[in-house]
């Protein structure tokens, strides 16, 4: 019983972290409130985290607060009809698969400029 609800929350987490993105591509988001969502949504896909998960206790308390809150506070800044619209397109089934891809080579790409920064500044 406690799996089925596990995964129902899980599920539930996935499908708006998914219309969050749809949103940050939608013209009818403020301009601030894509910046939150392109700072959460990176954020929960990037396998860096602000205090590393090996430091005791301290180390979850960015998945378990920071994240959840950065998604709150989008969640909030966007507008109704844009977030009703965004989360019924991220049920479909289709376009779950397709921005899983999409996702990550966006992640992939920022991951590797900011790396390219790091190293020109090192080597200058």
């Amino acid at each position: 019983m406690c799996s089925n609800r596990l995964r129902e929350r899980a599920e539930s987490l996935k499908n708006e972290i998914l219309a969050l993105s749809l949103a940050l591509k939608d013209r009818r988001t403020p301009l601030l409130a894509k910046i939150l969502i392109a700072i959460s949504v990176s954020y929960a896909l990037s396998p860096i985290d602000l205090i590393p998960d090996f430091i005791p206790v301290l180390g979850y308390l960015d998945d378990l607060i920071l994240l959840p809150g950065l998604i709150a506070l989008a969640i909030k800044m966007i507008p109704r009809e844009v977030l009703e619209d965004c989360r019924a397109r991220a049920r479909e089934p289709r376009l779950n698969k397709k921005a899983g891809w999409i996702a990550a080579a966006v992640i992939l790409t920022i991951w590797i400029l900011l790396a390219v920064v790091i190293i020109r500044r090192i080597t200058c």
